[in-house]
């Protein structure tokens, strides 16, 4: 394991209020003073966020770790807003701490839209060739001088291997309830499938919130505080967490991906889901059933067999 990255403990986190966030922005933008600040509904866990009047949105990292991301969103957002087909966040100004706030923080424009979600896809397989065109175009971007893997971005884009004791402890947790067997076997294939050096831009954290509807479509795709450069093939894991079959198989036509990538690509979902799966043991909210839901898709689809099958619960 030498020379794997240390993911370290746990970010402690920071609560935020609206009256904080106030005080912030008449010290340090007073043009804005007078707008009114509200929490967002389901603001996100690396940073609180708030409306800003009806078209900006405020996001003040919630641990240090994540404040590391504050100054790449700000270098490299808008040049790469201006390759993209889809709208991404625009910084509008970038604060300083204040106000008993001691990281620095960001005002953004909104942007309108609904959280992906299985049931609000209008078209599945149009929805992947969309995605799949907007990471395309990602990956297409010059790399130079661009974020290498780090605490940052809490080394997305770097090996697999890094997860690994993540991957693990899950697995112990969930022995009994999920076929443990298949998961290892599915981690070691992307474990073994080697990447070829050559390095591509990233979003990093490709999932359901992050990805933005109107009337059904791909609108936009938001917090870019994972992105980097490096290996893409961490961008693959919503092909299992929120495509359909059908849908999966164009988005991976679409992006022309290769076996090892693939391999490693399902290796991100199924690290991602597994360790969703342990903390949700038991539970029976959104988050534990979507949960459920791409391990089956994960398990069968490797498996090759229906999509429909409850592999998940094998052990149970």
């Amino acid at each position: 394991m030498s020379g794997i990255p240390d993911l370290g403990p746990m970010p402690q986190r920071i609560t935020v209020d609206a009256e904080q966030v106030h005080r912030l922005i008449a010290g340090q933008f007073p043009q804005w003073a007078d707008l009114p600040v509200e929490p967002v509904a389901n603001g996100g866990w690396d940073n609180r966020t708030f409306h800003l009047g009806d078209g900006m949105l405020v996001r003040l990292p919630s641990a240090s770790e994540y404040a590391l991301a504050v100054e790449k969103e700000h270098r490299w957002l808008p040049p790469l807003a201006s390759q993209l087909p889809l709208p991404i966040p625009a910084p509008l100004a970038k604060g300083e701490p204040g106000a008993g706030y001691p990281f620095s923080w960001s005002i953004y424009r909104w942007l309108d839209g609904e959280p992906a979600s299985v049931d609000r896809i209008a078209d599945p397989v149009g929805f992947a060739v969309d995605l799949a065109g907007f990471v395309a175009a990602l990956q297409s971007i010059d790399t130079a001088d661009g974020p290498r893997p780090g605490k940052h971005n809490w080394f997305r884009g770097a090996t697999l291997r890094t997860y690994e004791g993540q991957l693990e402890s899950a697995l112990e947790k969930l022995d009994g309830h999920v076929d443990v067997s298949l998961a290892r076997e599915i981690w070691k294939t992307a474990l073994d499938a080697r990447w070829d050096g050559v390095d591509s831009w990233f979003h990093g954290d490709l999932a359901q919130g992050n990805l933005l509807l109107k009337d059904g479509r791909l609108a936009a795709v938001i917090d870019f505080g994972t992105c980097g450069v490096g290996d893409p093939a961490c961008d693959l894991a919503i092909a299992w967490t929120l495509l359909t079959a059908d849908g999966r198989q164009a988005f991976r036509e679409r992006l022309s991906v290769d076996d090892a990538r693939w391999a490693r690509g399902r290796g991100w979902a199924l690290w991602k889901t597994m360790v969703t799966c342990s903390y949700t043991l038991g539970d029976t909210g959104e988050s534990a059933l979507n949960a459920r839901r791409a391990l089956t898709e994960i398990f069968a689809e490797y498996s090759a067999g229906s999509p429909s099958t409850d592999l998940a619960t094998r052990g149970r």
